[in-house]
């Protein structure tokens, strides 16, 4: 590949103000690469992928490297200029590729503001240079990473799986723990408010257990089944407090069908919920969270700490003929986190089954101002429903609205918020239908929600293109975790497991 970077921003910003260096930098690009001659200028802006036209981004994330969404151009060449004169350059045959110090230092210098985007691609009949693009440089940070599970898009079979840990500032990726290491799968990573110090993990297969990672280093594999309680405990969220992890236990089941395009259904046959004390080592559990003709997911605390929201839905008899009348509402119980008693009523907080339906996957933001939530026509397990969008509830007014902003012709589901409460980390299937790739939007404090984009790579048609992998259930890290994989497998293959108390709360 050849390509021309300015690389003088990176150095040159160490000795003196970046608005004084512009002229170095434009000397620079003149010196390498091919010349952009003799252009039609073209009156519409490029196509390029990923789509990055017109979006926010934070001033600490990676290089937006592109290229042409076709592939018969022969190079492609950008130019990005700032309100101060400042300008970066990158030409390659394929892609773009800033380098990373001179990106850093322009983004620094632009929080919010603007950059102006000017692209020019080469074909057969020669240089096209295309109107140029702005992307917003938000004055909000984005936290340091996130952690996901890398998984083939398959059913009933797979090989090689792990939760893996990318920093977004650059495009450094590495992973936690991966299934070479043990027989079995992983799944249910949950972090305390991003803080990778505290982790829940899930293990299925036949070793079968419930990790914890603690910020002492310690890690235990528990049984997470008690007599008292349906099944092993999953779908973990933390209380802010670090003390308690609410699960649900399900009974699922899985079938095939061609309706509406889903490849695949995931459905509960029973499913309840149940808090764990993990100062006590203790299962809190109460009758209104455990009750056969309903069935309930999907934990969250709130943001103080002092509710749980979940969806509930009706219990219906033969669920898999029945299976587009499952229709999940948005619900939410009191809870006292100094007692771990719960409350004595469940509101309906988004009444879905009233509309046809269907809510999965809360997330409330950190600051107890917005929820998000995943709405589908029915089921609780949306990432195969084409159908699935993200919706925003405002928790002052009680009021929803679709997240049109960041919404596409595809599949919307899973999603997380960073610890400032400012950007959404979600899953889409848009880039092909089939693979779902991590996208983030920036939602300021009055839920005005930004064009999202996806997750900056390095050569991106050829990562994405190459690597038949979904990333699966995407959660913001405020740092680079200290997660010990050999401690962990130790745990994992050893017979050895803790086991549960339970209590019984009014």
């Amino acid at each position: 590949m050849k390509m021309l970077i300015s690389s003088t921003l990176g150095v040159v910003s160490r000795l003196a103000p970046l608005h004084l260096i512009a002229f170095s930098l434009i000397l620079l690009a003149a010196c390498g690469g091919e010349t952009v001659s003799d252009a039609r200028q073209e009156q519409t802006q490029p196509q390029i992928y990923p789509d990055y036209l017109g979006v926010t981004i934070p001033a600490n994330i990676a290089p937006l490297n592109f290229c042409m969404a076709d592939e018969d151009a022969l190079l492609i060449d950008a130019v990005i200029t700032d309100s101060h004169g400042n300008e970066l350059h990158s030409q390659g045959e394929e892609t773009t590729g800033f380098d990373l110090g001179d990106w850093q230092a322009l983004l620094s210098q632009n929080r919010g503001d603007s950059l102006s985007v000017t692209v020019s691609a080469k074909y057969g009949d020669g240089w096209h240079t295309y109107r140029p693009f702005p992307v917003y440089v938000s004055a909000d940070s984005i936290d340091y990473g996130i952690c996901y599970r890398l998984i083939a898009p398959g059913h009933e079979v797979w090989s090689k799986m792990g939760i893996y840990e990318r920093d977004l500032s650059s495009f450094d990726e590495r992973a936690l723990i991966e299934n070479t290491q043990f027989e079995g799968c992983v799944n249910c990573h949950s972090f305390n408010r991003g803080d990778p110090a505290n982790m829940s993990l899930h293990i299925r297969g036949k070793h079968g257990a419930t990790l914890l990672s603690k910020a002492d280093g310690s890690i235990t594999a528990y049984n997470t089944k008690t007599p008292q309680t349906l099944g092993l405990c999953v779908y973990p969220y933390w209380h802010p407090s670090g003390r308690y992890i609410a699960y649900s236990s399900n009974k699922t089941s899985q079938l095939f069908h061609s309706a509406d395009r889903n490849r695949i259904e995931v459905f509960d046959e029973a499913s309840d919920l149940q808090v764990y004390d993990v100062e006590k080592n203790e299962l809190l559990l109460s009758p209104l969270l455990k009750q056969e003709s309903v069935y309930e997911t999907y934990p969250v605390f709130s943001a103080d700490g002092r509710s749980i929201y979940f969806c509930a839905a009706r219990a219906i008899p033969d669920t898999p003929q029945h299976l587009d009348s499952l229709h999940y509402n948005l619900c939410r119980i009191d809870f006292d986190p100094a007692t771990g008693r719960f409350g004595n009523r469940i509101d309906t907080i988004v009444d879905a089954a009233a509309q046809h339906k269907s809510v999965s996957f809360p997330r409330p933001s950190y600051d107890g101002r917005f929820l998000c939530y995943t709405l589908s026509d029915y089921g609780q397990f949306s990432i195969w429903h084409h159908e699935a969008e993200l919706w925003l509830l405002d928790l002052s007014t009680q009021k929803s609205r679709p997240m049109a902003e960041a919404n596409s012709g595809d599949t919307e589901s899973f999603h997380n918020w960073s610890t400032n409460s400012r950007w959404l980390v979600f899953s889409s299937r848009r880039d092909d239908g089939l693979y779902t790739r991590p996208y983030f939007c920036h939602v300021d404090a009055a839920g005005r929600v930004a064009k999202p984009f996806m997750l900056p790579q390095r050569s991106p048609r050829r990562f994405y293109r190459d690597r038949f992998l979904s990333f699966n259930v995407p959660d913001f890290i405020t740092g680079p975790s200290q997660f010990d994989s050999r401690k962990a497998s130790r745990a994992i293959n050893a017979d050895h497991r803790e086991d549960f108390g339970v209590r019984q709360t009014p």
